[in-house]
């Protein structure tokens, strides 16, 4: 686990400077202006994962409420003096830093979800309690969802795997998978821009907004089997806009082509195997959901992320764990990364 993660990391940090040194060039005048950021956020949280490998992590237990209360609390801090960034309100600011709370409640989430089930554990196994423990956390889901739809569907894909993960019963996922598609249904038909993401999805290349998934779609075509080289695409020299955050696989097609590409999702299998195997052969059940609760976030968000880029399903705007540029996407992706040490470190 600790091989693939570093390799992650590495790759992420090369892959994420051969993608935005133009961008960092024309809008920073340096070209390792992302570079640096995403080095001071890897440092950072890798200096996180240190600490939550060390602390046992049943600890975590007596805080995962209020760690809970806090992410619901930023939410709202969100909604009202939140900062703005490309259309999106998602950002709280301290003095010189700024952060998403959505990050921070996705690790909240899977500790408050594994404390309420494994006290609610002997009840798994009625609808009531479920619907319970799932209606606990859409105030999260709902504050997240207003301003971010794509984090909120992770939280919501969380949840639901750490359910199922502890209930003895199936069939009354058919029930709660009805439940959610209404309330999806719900969140989509609340902002019109949803709507036409969808529209964008299906006919890209009849709108204006379509134009960043055609030069995705352009960049992993043209990437072939090998790729141009590492440092040589052409897409994202403005063609794909941002091509350091949401769209990075595309380069990464471009430049590496489909044999590097497979390698990086050969990481994330590794890491997410690694995680199925320390939830298979945890201690105790609350250790179990916190590795499981790793793997449904980080198995949801590279599907998420590579189904975009490659426009099999609507553009949501979701990062790819650990090669993305984004701060506090890297920070807390390693703090949950620490989580899981403090798992496997018992595991014998």
């Amino acid at each position: 686990m600790m091989a693939a993660l570093c390799m992650l990391v590495l790759a992420g940090l090369l892959i994420l400077y051969s993608t935005s040194a133009y961008n960092g060039q024309i809008k920073f005048q340096d070209p390792f202006y992302y570079l640096k950021k995403q080095l001071f956020a890897t440092a950072l949280g890798a200096a996180g994962m240190y600490v939550a490998a060390r602390i046992d992590y049943h600890l975590w237990r007596h805080v995962a409420v209020l760690g809970y209360l806090a992410a619901v609390l930023l939410s709202i801090a969100v909604l009202f003096v939140g900062d703005e960034y490309n259309g999106s309100k998602r950002w709280l600011s301290l003095g010189p830093l700024s952060f998403q709370p959505s990050e921070f409640a996705k690790v909240a989430v899977i500790l408050f979800l594994a404390h309420v089930i494994t006290k609610n554990i002997q009840e798994m196994g009625k609808m009531r309690t479920l619907l319970k423990i799932m209606a606990m956390i859409l105030p999260i889901v709902g504050l997240v969802g207003a301003s971010n739809l794509s984090t909120a569907i992770i939280i919501l894909g969380i949840a639901v795997v750490l359910v199922f993960v502890a209930s003895p019963k199936y069939g009354q996922f058919v029930v709660m998978g009805l439940l959610g598609m209404g309330f999806m249904g719900v969140f989509l038909a609340l902002e019109s821009y949803r709507l036409e993401r969808i529209a964008i999805w299906r006919n890209p290349e009849d709108y204006e907004k379509g134009y960043q998934t055609l030069q995705g779609l352009y960049a992993i075509g043209s990437g072939g089997l090998f790729g141009r080289g590492l440092g040589e695409s052409v897409q994202k020299l403005g063609f794909v806009p941002e091509a350091q955050n949401d769209m990075i696989f595309s380069i990464i097609c471009e430049e590496l082509g489909l044999f590097g590409a497979g390698i990086i999702l050969l990481l994330f299998l590794i890491l997410i195997w690694r995680f199925y195997v320390t939830a298979s052969r945890a201690e105790d059940l609350f250790g179990a959901l916190i590795a499981s609760g790793a793997m449904a976030h980080m198995m949801i968000q590279v599907i998420l992320n590579i189904s975009v880029v490659t426009n099999t399903i609507p553009n949501t705007g979701i990062t790819l764990p650990f090669v993305s540029y984004g701060g506090t996407s890297v920070v807390f992706l390693l703090i949950e990364m620490g989580l899981v040490f403090s798992v496997s470190s018992l595991v014998k």
